[in-house]
């Protein structure tokens, strides 16, 4: 089956806030996880078949979206969860700040790696939570946590760690014994784990392999949320739809209670394109897949002969992380802009 990644949509004069951010200045905007393919042929048949029913009332998640969450994790990343351990979402960043909220007292604090999506820090911070930053560092041409450069900064009161598991934006898929040495980290101080997996269908590394952290053992599945989305693989983030898997039924509770009356319900609409997402759009993403892997490649042999820039090449993700410390100037994301790329 033939996709055409090619294709080019005009968004500047769209909807999209990420076009939308520059106007009509000649920048590019790359500045938020968003791709500017059209999505999957089968979620726009199923969005327009639901449209076409021309009713709009309040919704819950469908049985079927429930059997094809846990069919396709059982499937491609061999973790056996169950119907009753999802909590549907309208995206991601609410789950993040729901579990600061949930886990964390008022006097007790988070840890998460740096750099990191931002909203790990601000989850913390809007709540008046205190926040400890686990540094990346680089080994072997990966970006991984140091968790020993953070253990002397541990002093009881930080109750929750926050993962990126692939990592963002370093690009990093997580090995078997790496997941086990921050599920240890966990376990010694006695913290839960929020773990963001939203990129986990976008492996571009030959041979690696996606591995949910709740998937390690039944102490990492007891002490876990898993934040799980089809967005940023099928490019549905504007419909909102996600999910938190919470196998322990007491931090489920604790969940669910801290989201009431704070997050609304998924749009109707939302839980139509995750379905069939997940249910029929393989072909597709492993189409994109296979395209994205090409233009990591372009990307990052081309950035690293630029003076003062270089990149390591993303195991995961669409996501290129460009280290611009050697470029000598104030601000690298105005000199970006200056030259056209935001």
């Amino acid at each position: 089956m033939d996709f055409d990644f090619d294709q080019r949509i005009d968004r500047r004069h769209s909807d999209s806030l990420k076009w939308r951010k520059y106007g009509d200045r000649d920048i590019l905007p790359l500045w938020i996880a968003d791709t500017d393919f059209r999505s999957a042929d089968c979620i726009t048949e199923a969005l327009q078949a639901r449209v076409a029913e021309g009713v709009f009332g309040y919704g819950v998640p469908s049985d079927e979206l429930a059997r094809v969450t846990v069919a396709r994790m059982a499937d491609r990343f061999g973790w056996r969860i169950q119907p009753e351990w999802l909590v549907f979402l309208p995206g991601v960043v609410c789950g993040l700040h729901i579990s600061v909220r949930a886990f964390t007292e008022a006097h007790q604090g988070t840890v998460a790696p740096t750099p990191i999506y931002p909203p790990f820090r601000t989850a913390a911070s809007q709540a008046g939570r205190s926040h400890l930053s686990a540094p990346l560092t680089l080994r072997q041409q990966r970006w991984v946590v140091d968790f020993d450069a953070l253990e002397p900064q541990m002093d009881g009161s930080q109750k929750l760690l926050l993962l990126c598991n692939p990592q963002n934006p370093g690009g990093t898929v997580y090995r078997r014994s790496e997941l086990e040495a921050q599920l240890r980290f966990a376990r010694r101080h006695d913290m839960v784990v929020c773990s963001d997996e939203i990129h986990g269908d976008l492996l571009l590394e030959p041979g690696t392999q996606h591995i949910p952290f709740a998937s390690l053992s039944e102490d990492a599945a007891q002490r876990s949320v898993t934040l799980l989305a089809p967005s940023k693989a099928f490019n549905i983030a504007g419909l909102g739809a996600s999910l938190a898997v919470i196998p322990n039924p007491e931090l489920r509770k604790r969940f669910i209670r801290q989201r009431k009356g704070m997050v609304p319900d998924v749009d109707v609409l939302a839980y139509v394109a995750a379905t069939a997402a997940w249910r029929d759009g393989q072909p597709w993403l492993d189409a994109q897949l296979d395209y994205l892997r090409a233009n990591r490649d372009r990307l990052t042999q081309h950035v690293n002969t630029l003076p003062g820039l270089s990149m390591v090449s993303p195991e995961a993700s669409y996501l290129g992380w460009i280290d611009a410390s050697a470029l000598g100037v104030a601000s690298p994301a105005l000199f970006f802009e200056r030259h056209g790329l935001g």
